[in-house]
């Protein structure tokens, strides 16, 4: 078998795919992703749930009140952004979901692995049997 071939084998293979695949989606859509969460899903939820910025939700370790987010970090606060940590969530969410359609639509096109072929059964016992065996090895008779 040739270099060439063996590395199309390779690359074929189910899981190098798929993290190829996942790789080259991810970074992709990344930046469509990202603004599809900050742009057009978070707002609307963020008015039904009550005119929340998500993006803009933190807890300020240090027992202080900031305006935003960005007053906590220009103060040198530590914070906890659990806003951000949400949009970053669903930001995945929405990629792993990109990647699962592709690579099921890929898994669609490969060829199905053959079926194994029946055992061989001796006629007596109706146990597997070895292809060149004479006699079976479980009622011993001649095959």
């Amino acid at each position: 078998m040739s270099f060439l071939n063996e590395f199309k084998d390779f690359a074929m293979r189910g899981n190098v795919m798929d993290m190829a695949i996942g790789v080259v989606i991810g970074g992709a859509f990344g930046q469509i992703t990202t603004s599809l969460v900050n742009n057009i899903i978070m707002p609307p939820l963020g008015m039904l749930i009550g005119k929340i910025d998500f993006s803009n939700l933190f807890i300020a370790l240090d027992g202080k009140d900031y305006p935003s987010l960005k007053a906590a970090a220009d103060a040198g606060a530590a914070v906890l952004s659990y806003g951000v940590f949400i949009n970053t969530v669903i930001n995945f969410l929405i990629i792993a979901l990109a990647v699962f359609i592709v690579v099921k639509q890929i898994n669609r096109f490969r060829p199905k692995a053959a079926p194994s072929p029946a055992p061989r059964l001796c006629p007596y016992c109706r146990q597997p049997v070895a292809d060149d065996a004479t006699r079976c090895p479980h009622c011993t008779s001649s095959l």
